[in-house]
C-alpha cells in the first residue's frame, strides 16, 4: 500500500512539475530581427519575423531551448531562447500623458498614442519611469501590455 502511495505521489509531482515549466511570463525581444517559427526547432519553417527590439511578448510554453510566445495581436509561434530577455518594456493600450514626475500635477512632457512601445527604467506603485525615442518621463501603469515587475 505504501509503495502505491509513493508511486502516485511521484507521478503527481512529475505531472504538476511539467505544468509549472509552462508558466506564463512576459519577455522582451533582444534584437531588431527575430524569427518566429511554426515549431520548437531550427528545422521548423519561419512563420514571420519581428523587426522591433524590446517588443514585449508573453511566453506561454517552453520546450528545451525554445519558447512559445504570443504577442499583443495574438500572433503566436516559437522563438529560440537566445532571442529573448527578461521583460523591460510595455506597450500602452490607450493614449497617455508622459509626465516629468510621478504625479498627475507634474509638468506634462508629451502625449503618447495607443500602441507606443515604452522601455522601462523603474516602477513605483502605479507609476513607471519610461523612455521612448527622445522622451523620458513617468506614465501610469494602467491599460498596458507587458509586465512592470
Amino acid at each position: 500500500m505504501i509503495k502505491k502511495i509513493a508511486i502516485c505521489a511521484l507521478y503527481l509531482s512529475v505531472l504538476f512539475g511539467q505544468f509549472s515549466i509552462a508558466e506564463e511570463k512576459f519577455l522582451s525581444l533582444k534584437k531588431n530581427k527575430v524569427n518566429v517559427r511554426y515549431g520548437p526547432s531550427f528545422d521548423s519553417e519561419i512563420k514571420y519575423i519581428y523587426k522591433k527590439i524590446n517588443l514585449p511578448i508573453k511566453q506561454i510554453d517552453r520546450k528545451e531551448n525554445f519558447r512559445r510566445i504570443v504577442d499583443l495581436k495574438n500572433n503566436s509561434g516559437w522563438i529560440h531562447v537566445s532571442q529573448v530577455k527578461k521583460s523591460n518594456s510595455i506597450i500602452i493600450l490607450e493614449d497617455k500623458i508622459l509626465y516629468k514626475k510621478p504625479s498627475n500635477f507634474s509638468k506634462p512632457i508629451a502625449k503618447l498614442e495607443k500602441g507606443r512601445l515604452l522601455v522601462l527604467k523603474k516602477c513605483e506603485n502605479i507609476w513607471c519611469n519610461v523612455k521612448t525615442d527622445d522622451y523620458s518621463g513617468w506614465v501610469k501603469t494602467e491599460n498596458i501590455w507587458g509586465s512592470i515587475k
